[in-house]
């Protein structure tokens, strides 16, 4: 049977854990009363004869009962303040506990001060859900409003003429100089810039007819700082309301660049206006966009109201545990006194949080859901894929395969003399790249299949740090059946190719293996079908999209922590460019491996492949700056732009090995190292906190052993320093100079996958640190006053 601690700290919300009742603690000043009580015990069994143990038990039997009328405790409820209605719990011992009488007084003091913190959290979560609640009603009303004109102005379009013209909302831009300066929410001003619906936003007249809604609408022309791509001001019921949507993208970021060219013409040409000013329009699609902004609202306040049903539920678990467990040690009956008023607080005894649950369930299945149930449910309470004993024997049977056809690509490869200093050029130049470049790959990904098993162990929620859908993240007993599968695929066909070698095959025979092999792999990569981990790898090309057109897209966390698994991976690549340009060129049919290396323009694209994870990096940097306004985000920038430079020496030096190209690299080098490492350790992972408890850590740490930190800080100093190999040549005298970088490639990718666990560790920490458990969805519409 589980321990009600474990079964407790595995079920409760890790971003609210602060908040719950600290059971722990609870636990340990129990303890104490437990210890003062046994001694105290022992201590009156040697003292008390048999006479008076007697007396002593026939008194408790005849006048116990009265005792515990009157209660061993009493229970005072007062408020916190003359503004607050908060209630504030007080316990007052009514007996003598005897020699643990200090010790009960201290448990009592945290049991009410326990009981008084849950019951001031759940009210402040209950009113935030609630604004939010409220909200997200009114956000609903006037989307049903728009899509009402909408419906009604193409009935009108359709029976007027048949049009196969998209049907939207006109209106018009008037040419007033009226500034209108709006106010967004408070959780918009937490997000990035944003863009409007439509390039001019239509104004609902007030004077409008019902049936007519939709046709007479104009739009006031804003001025002063409303004049950026934040969105305009439009009239809907007798609502001034600003149309949000954020920048996420690169077709709504060059519309918003758009409107900022069209509002200066307008602006230029205000004189010239007439009456009737520019036509615009509101069709399906933009109305489209905010209705899945509100749909997404609406899903993280129900899995809000969720994890507040969870905190009310476990807690009074927790009391009830606690109070059962005291009434063991001490004999005396405080369970129904205390349970009574847990149970009459206000986290327990309010329904709001319940009512609005049902009202969100109702308003989700009849204007997100198309008034089907099953549909909604499958967005509000989505189902997890249970874990299958199936793939841990897959994984079992393909690792073992792996070691067993690793063993022997490693005999025949020692056999031909393959990987010594003296090899088959050939062989090392065409082959061994698909091998390095798949290893370095899988080797990653298994490094964060073993992420994942930590996070998981630690309760790290990284599905909510990533944004990844329950139903459809990937496992790390996934992850680890990826990666055993492919690589035993890769070691088998690269053994079947080596011995086809060995027993005397030419290359020109053979050497179309590794090209079909990466081929394979590209092809199931984009597979169509809804085959091999289908929603993750669509998942994943549209972050390696994102990262590309980064300076376009919405940076969020999983592209940036992406970004920067690139960084590592820069051999990986460069061998990735050296094997498409070997066999797109037709180099294979001459077995001209030089060519690629030979000719400046692929010479040129190879450099530029080991700046382009740095540049993205910088890329994403700079679109955060510009998106949230923080220099922290420039000095990141810094950060990359030195590794560049950093990279760029090396390559230099690599071309022309000189005294003075050396000093550069050194001096670049060294600089971009000290860099690179205080961002790790003080902005990446938190640490380097003079003025914390764990010395040189930080106050909070998920890991119980402190070495572990320490030892994880020297050895990320020392895989730092992996580029001083390009200053002193070193290498294994009995193995290739190939392999030698090989292992080094390595070593930086355990590295970043070392760095992965504590940066998740720190932004989980950030996000408990603020009681951040769901997203704050930006909203499309925002009410303004009238007057601004």
């Amino acid at each position: 049977m589980v321990k009600f601690s474990k079964q407790f700290e595995s079920q409760l919300v890790p971003e609210w854990k602060e908040a719950f009742v600290d059971y722990w603690q609870l636990k340990r000043d129990l303890k104490k009363i437990h210890v003062l009580s046994n001694n105290t015990t022992a201590n009156k069994q040697q003292q008390t004869s048999f006479p008076n143990t007697l007396f002593s038990s026939l008194r408790n039997s005849l006048f116990g009962h009265q005792h515990r009328e009157h209660g061993a405790i009493h229970v005072h409820k007062k408020l916190a303040s003359s503004v607050s209605n908060e209630d504030m719990y007080e316990t007052e011992l009514a007996e003598e506990f005897a020699e643990t009488d200090h010790a009960a007084h201290e448990f009592f003091a945290c049991l009410d001060h326990q009981l008084n913190k849950v019951n001031q959290f759940y009210r402040t979560k209950e009113r935030e859900f609630l604004e939010r609640g409220d909200l997200l009603k009114n956000q609903i009303e006037i989307l049903v409003e728009l899509k009402n004109a909408l419906k009604q102005q193409r009935r009108r379009s359709s029976s007027s003429h048949d049009s196969k013209e998209e049907v939207s909302i006109s209106g018009t831009i008037s040419c007033d100089e009226e500034s209108n300066r709006g106010k967004t929410g408070e959780e918009q001003g937490k997000e990035n810039k944003t863009e409007e619906l439509d390039k001019n936003e239509p104004e609902f007249s007030d004077s409008a007819k019902p049936d007519e809604m939709g046709r007479s609408m104009s739009v006031k022309r804003e001025e002063g700082r409303m004049k950026t791509v934040s969105g305009r001001v439009i009239n809907c019921q007798g609502k001034n309301l600003r149309i949000h949507i954020p920048l996420t993208n690169p077709s709504r970021t060059f519309s918003a660049i758009t409107y900022l060219l069209w509002d200066d013409l307008i602006n230029q040409s205000s004189k010239k206006c007439g009456p009737e000013g520019y036509r615009l329009h509101i069709n399906r699609a933009k109305l489209h966009h905010a209705e899945k902004m509100i749909r997404g609202a609406f899903i993280e306040l129900y899995k809000g109201l969720g994890y507040l049903k969870t905190f009310r539920n476990l807690n009074i678990l927790a009391f009830m545990k606690i109070l059962k467990k005291l009434e063991k040690v001490t004999n005396k009956q405080v369970l129904p006194i205390y349970l009574k008023v847990v149970e009459s607080s206000y986290f327990n005894s309010s329904d709001k949080i319940m009512k609005l649950e049902d009202e969100v369930e109702d308003i989700f299945v009849r204007h997100l859901a198309e008034d089907d149930r099953r549909k909604a449910m499958k967005y509000l309470k989505p189902t997890h894929r249970k874990e299958s004993h199936t793939v841990t024997f897959f994984i079992g049977l393909f690792a073992g395969g792996f070691i067993a056809l690793l063993a022997g690509y490693v005999i025949m490869a020692h056999l031909t003399g393959m990987y010594r200093p003296k090899s088959d050029t050939l062989y090392m130049e065409t082959v061994y790249p698909v091998l390095s470049m798949f290893s370095l790959l899988f080797l990653h990904f298994f490094l964060y299949g073993c992420n994942i098993f930590m996070w998981r162990k630690t309760r790290i929620n990284y599905s909510f740090i990533f944004e990844l859908a329950p139903t459809k993240e990937l496992k790390y007993r996934d992850v680890f059946l990826i990666c055993t599968t492919s690589l035993t695929a890769v070691i088998g066909v690269l053994f079947a190719h080596l011995a086809l070698v060995a027993k005397g095959h030419s290359y020109a025979q053979v050497q179309a293996i590794p090209a079909l092999l990466l081929l394979v792999f590209l092809l199931l990569l984009v597979c169509p079908f809804n085959i091999f981990y289908k929603s993750s790898r669509y998942r994943f090309l549209c972050v390696i999209r994102n990262i590309i057109l980064s300076p376009f897209y919405k940076v969020v966390m999983l592209d940036f922590f992406m970004a920067d698994q690139f960084c590592s991976q820069v051999p990986m690549l460069r061998n990735l460019e050296y094997i498409a340009c070997y066999y797109i060129t037709g180099s294979f049919n001459t077995q001209d491996y030089g060519y690629c290396m030979r000719t400046k323009k692929y010479r040129d694209l190879a450099y530029a492949v080991s700046f382009l994870p740095y540049y993205w990096r910088a890329m994403q940097c700079a679109r955060r700056w510009f998106d949230e306004g923080q220099t922290s985000h420039l000095v990141n920038l810094g950060k990359y732009v030195s590794a560049m430079l950093a990279a760029g020496a090396k390559l230099a030096y690599e071309k022309e090995s000189s005294i003075g190209w050396l000093c550069v690299v050194v001096a670049m080098s060294s600089a971009a190292t000290v860099y690179q490492l205080y961002w790790d350790f003080v902005n990446d992972w938190g640490l380097l906190q003079f003025n914390s408890r764990n010395p040189w850590l930080r106050n909070e740490l998920m890991l119980r052993r402190k070495f572990i930190y320490y030892c994880s800080m020297v050895l990320n100093l020392i895989l730092r320093l992996a580029w001083l190999q390009t200053v002193l040549h070193s290498s294994f005298s009995c193995l290739d100079d190939r392999v030698t970088r090989l292992f080094l490639a390595a070593l930086e990718v355990i590295r970043r996958g070392q760095w992965n666990f504590y940066r998740l560790e720190n932004e989980h920490l950030n996000n408990a640190g603020h009681f951040r458990a769901v997203r704050t969805v930006p909203l499309p519409f925002h009410e303004v006053d009238e007057e601004d």
